[in-house]
């Protein structure tokens, strides 16, 4: 071959090379988020593979160790169901949660449980990973006048199997009971101080600096709060305009649905955040581009309308993301690939 021939053959190569890029890209779709947080958008994750499974509420979902994905809905033909990594249905279960809304993962001395809340039973159950009820927590009557009152949204579990209980559509109170179901200690509550919440829709542990800390939603006031397990407050984590759903810690970063922007008065008008190991806005998926003027973050609000309202997201061992989404006209999941 001689240098004529083969500087052709190279820039034939190189063109073909770069329309298959081309393609690719366009294949791929549109990029959302900011920064190195950028995700593409599936919208039919779930729904191209199961046209005979239906859903209401998508509320929670979380990824066990072997890599399945756990929706929770509130649709008592199936409450459970249970993905792979492609959206393809491997199991479902559970008719007796109507309220299904707060769903946890624990993993207790290598035996991985789940733990639901229900809303409308007022009741929260530590259920296997097939189903089987093993614990129920009832509303505690030393504290609420009446069952009713006690509308628990979420957990989060200690490593010795304590039970942290979030009563965000309730009292507001966060309930610690031992591994048995014995209420221990309750702090939070509704009221105007810092240390009180208003829609304390998730809580979480979060370890990353080394210290074990419980980060709780204050939806309605637009931030986080973290608590000590004994209930003394820590630090606020200000999110301007973002209704926020639970915490979600992942690696150094923590992610969380929003419901609403910039307050709950808007429909329609959810995205997905994503804060850095300092507790600062890197990516708003959907939203405005997260912007900081000494040190305090300016209002967040949706800027593209891809969601309606996110109610939790699930991040997988990829780093990609599931979101669950609440009246939203009864759409699976959707599935954000990280690019």
């Amino acid at each position: 071959m001689n240098r004529k021939e083969f500087i052709q053959k190279s820039s034939l190569l190189t063109g073909s090379l770069i329309i298959m890029k081309d393609l690719f890209a366009k294949q791929k779709g549109p990029v959302y988020g900011h920064h190195n947080m950028k995700y593409t958008l599936d919208t039919a994750w779930a729904s191209k593979h199961n046209p005979k499974v239906t859903v209401n509420d998508c509320h929670e979902m979380v990824q066990d160790s072997k890599g399945r994905i756990f929706l929770l809905t509130n649709d008592t033909k199936n409450n459970i169901i249970i993905f792979n990594k492609d959206g393809v249905v491997l199991d479902n279960w559970g008719h007796e949660f109507p309220g299904g809304h707060g769903l946890t993962l624990h993993n207790e001395n290598g035996t991985e449980y789940l733990y639901i809340t229900d809303n409308n039973k007022h009741q929260v159950y530590k259920t296997t990973l097939d189903g089987k009820i093993l614990l129920t927590i009832d509303a505690p009557l030393d504290v609420y006048n009446k069952a009713e009152e006690f509308i628990p949204t979420e957990t989060a579990i200690d490593s010795n199997g304590d039970i942290f209980i979030a009563d965000g559509y309730g009292a507001q109170h966060i309930l610690h009971y031992d591994n048995k179901g014995k209420l221990l200690n309750r702090f939070g509550g509704k009221g105007e101080g810092d240390s009180h919440l208003d829609n304390a829709h998730g809580i979480t542990f979060d370890n990353r600096n080394g210290r074990k800390t419980l980060l709780i939603t204050d939806r309605t006031r637009n931030c986080f709060k973290r608590f000590d397990t004994s209930g003394k407050l820590l630090e606020i984590i200000s999110m301007p305009g973002a209704c926020v759903c639970r915490p979600v810690v992942k690696g150094e970063n923590i992610y969380a649905a929003v419901l609403r922007s910039p307050n709950m008065d808007l429909a329609n008008s959810g995205f997905v955040t994503i804060l850095d190991k300092k507790n600062k806005v890197i990516s708003n998926v959907g939203g405005s581009k997260p912007v900081y003027s000494k040190g305090v973050l300016n209002q967040v609000q949706q800027q593209e309308k891809i969601f309606a309202h996110p109610h939790d997201v699930c991040v997988d061992d990829d780093e990609n993301i599931y979101v669950a989404q609440w009246a939203s006209g009864k759409v699976f999941p959707y599935k954000l690939t990280r690019v």
